[in-house]
């Protein structure tokens, strides 16, 4: 049997591998999967006294740490104080020190994202008035430079080796049952397994470094292995392992007393042959159970920590995501093996026309059932067809349609030639009958001289023959090695003759390696797309960050108008900030919200709050408002009138007892 790939095979092999390596190296991951929606205060904003602390609003839930928000003031020195809180849903403040001067502010963060994925950025606000800065924030985030490589690469390993393991093993059980005693799929089988192993005990070593410090000595860091086991994204990964050890059990069984049972004889009906056994029967309906089990589990690791475990219908999106990772493994990691089977199967167990035809099928149901899948996630990734072509997921996701009609054009052809197949066992034994007529005249034909004088013939070839004997008993081991190497060397011939004797399977062979090329892109095209910003999610923030940006050009008179003044009525409990929202902040019609909180930043209920509006320059005022009690520390008016745009004063006044109240009061530009 041969071991080696024609040339110009592993020319076609290496072109697509290093089509794949540029695709790979032009397509880096997405830093975030999560987006700043908004900031109190607002990114670029100019408020006019100190915040009491500093709000962050993300676009889905996020992890926090110790250090995930710090705030540095004009010289660098941090002024946040106290862990991050989550005071309600996708919002994350933190405390700052009172009394900071005026000045430029940053603020740098770095969470992860409920789908597992790292989330940094920095921007600045100022009190007062902007200031000159010696504040220089990396823009490098964890998860770039060796250790993001590192774990970018460990993803694409894992999906190629589920994919690898996965699929040929529904190869040999739906398709072609004699491929279990086949030496080439057993290790391409078991090399997926240990691929896939290997990448997860890497990814949950490189976990910590990559959410946090990015860091190559932090990859041995126990304490940071500690508290990644705590996280959802390792709970997945230490599932996955347990699960590997499962796909173990199920290779040694299948390689096993499941090889036992296929019928080398007839390749084509070998899942047939014996089917009127119970014991084969259990054990092919007990593998396929228990094969189906362990690959949805494996399938369910990634489903359950990343982007189907977030957003819109997560509920659903989990289940679809797992069928939609299985149609892959089956159809691309069939291939692989289909590939594998027609290049180096033994003559003795080639893969028939039958064994091709079920493969058919079995991608057949895979195509539908991606495209079904696909076409919800698409929709619950993008959320409007302008995402198609607008945000990069849109974009890779046009190139991965684009490769599955190359693909499904390409197994097109591939059908045609199946239809055409011969099976391979007809040319071996034609070729076989050929040589035996061939050999069976000299061997039946006795020469004149030999039946003219026979007792002499034989007198005469008595000696020689010893000496003959003789001479082959006293060749040296080299000689004989020398014919044992030719013997192999014409057996290897003769097998590749054979194999490439019929030009039907021969074209389905470069038909089946050029869909395994294509399939080799869009694997890696599917790999990128998990690690890059969904484009609901890009949008979203686009749209925030120009929110932001209109607001810091136009100033306070535009959008909505937020004042935070801190009180203290004197007396117990009687320390505070208050902060109002007015909305529009225009002339007219405004909704109004009073917050108060206590000295920690949690909201706390007073027994009276009042506000009163004043345009000193036009003598207009004070003007009252009552706001109604909402929720603790909450209040709001609505259809509160504002005359005329100007410079109006806002007036609070807290009481905190029947005696102690205080009136603390704040300027805005209205119109």
């Amino acid at each position: 049997m041969t071991q080696t790939i024609a040339p110009r095979v592993r020319t076609l092999v290496l072109l697509i591998l290093a089509v794949a390596g540029a695709l790979l190296a032009g397509a880096a991951p997405a830093s975030a999967h999560a987006a700043l929606t908004g900031s109190d205060p607002a990114q670029g904003a100019v408020v006019d006294t100190a915040p009491p602390q500093l709000s962050l609003t993300f676009s889905e839930p996020v992890a926090v740490g110790d250090d995930s928000v710090r705030v540095l003031d004009p010289k660098g020195e941090r002024v946040d104080k106290g862990d991050p809180a989550n005071p309600s849903g996708t919002t994350y403040s933190v405390r700052l020190v009172s009394g900071l001067p005026d000045g430029t502010y940053t603020v740098a963060y770095q969470v992860v994202s409920a789908d597992s994925h790292p989330v940094a950025g920095a921007f600045t606000f100022s009190i007062g008035a902007p200031s000159e800065t010696t504040v220089a924030v990396s823009a490098q985030g964890s998860d770039e430079g060796l250790v993001g490589w590192l774990y970018g690469f460990g993803r694409y390993v894992s999906y190629a080796g589920f994919v690898v393991l996965a699929g040929g093993a529904c190869f040999v059980l739906a398709c072609w049952a004699p491929g279990a005693r086949v030496r080439a799929v057993q290790r391409l089988v078991v090399s997926g397994w240990l691929a896939l192993t290997a990448a997860t005990l890497g990814l949950l070593m490189l976990r910590g470094s990559y959410t946090t410090s990015g860091r190559i000595g932090d990859v041995f860091d126990l304490e940071l292995l500690g508290d990644v086991l705590q996280t959802k994204t390792g709970a997945a990964l230490v599932s996955r392992l347990l699960l590997l050890a499962a796909a173990a059990l199920f290779i040694a069984v299948l390689f096993g007393a499941y090889a036992r049972t296929a019928d080398a004889g007839d390749p084509d009906r070998a899942a047939e042959s014996d089917g009127g056994e119970p014991d084969k029967r259990d054990l092919t309906f007990g593998l396929a159970l228990g094969g189906t089990v362990v690959a949805a589990g494996l399938a369910a690791s990634w489903a359950m920590s990343e982007h189907a475990s977030q957003g819109l219908q997560a509920g659903v999106a989990m289940p679809v995501d797992v069928v939609h990772l299985l149609a892959v493994a089956a159809w691309l990691g069939g291939l692989t093996a289909l590939l594998v089977a027609l290049y180096r199967a033994p003559v003795e167990t080639p893969v028939g026309r039958d064994a091709v035809r079920r493969f058919s099928r079995l991608a057949f149901g895979s195509v539908v059932t991606l495209a079904v899948t696909g076409v919800y996630q698409s929709w619950r990734q993008l959320g409007s067809w302008s995402a198609f072509t607008d945000t990069r997921y849109g974009q890779l996701l046009l190139v991965k349609i684009a490769l599955v009609a190359v693909m499904v054009a390409v197994a097109f052809l591939s059908r045609r030639w199946t239809q055409r197949l011969a099976d391979a066992r007809v040319s071996a034994a034609a070729e076989g009958n050929e040589r035996a007529e061939e050999e069976k005249q000299p061997a039946g034909t006795v020469p004149a001289e030999a039946s003219e004088t026979p007792k002499t013939s034989e007198a005469s070839k008595a000696p020689e023959a010893s000496k003959a004997e003789n001479d082959a008993a006293g060749q040296d081991s080299v000689r004989a090695a020398q014919l044992a190497r030719q013997r192999a060397a014409a057996e290897a011939a003769r097998q590749k003759r054979l194999r490439d004797a019929d030009p039907n399977r021969f074209g389905l062979r470069r038909s089946v390696l050029a869909e395994a090329g294509v399939a080799v892109v869009l694997l890696a095209v599917t790999t990128v797309l998990t690690q890059t910003e969904p484009g609901r999610t890009e949008q979203d923030a686009r749209a925030a960050a120009a929110t932001s940006s209109s607001a810091s050009a136009t100033g306070q008179g535009s959008g909505a108008v937020s004042l935070t003044m801190p009180f203290d009525t004197g007396g117990k409990n009687g320390k505070g900030v208050v902060s109002i929202d007015l909305d529009p902040a225009q002339a007219g019609d405004n909704a109004l919200h009073v917050y108060v909180e206590g000295p920690d930043g949690t909201p706390v209920d007073v027994p009276e709050v009042k506000i009163a509006l004043t345009l000193a320059a036009q003598d207009l005022g004070p003007l009252p408002v009552a706001p109604d009690r909402i929720a603790t520390g909450h209040w709001s008016a609505s259809g509160v009138q504002i005359p005329m745009a100007g410079d109006w004063k806002v007036e609070v006044t807290v009481r905190t007892s029947d005696i102690d109240q205080v009136t603390v009061s704040k300027n805005a530009q209205i119109g």
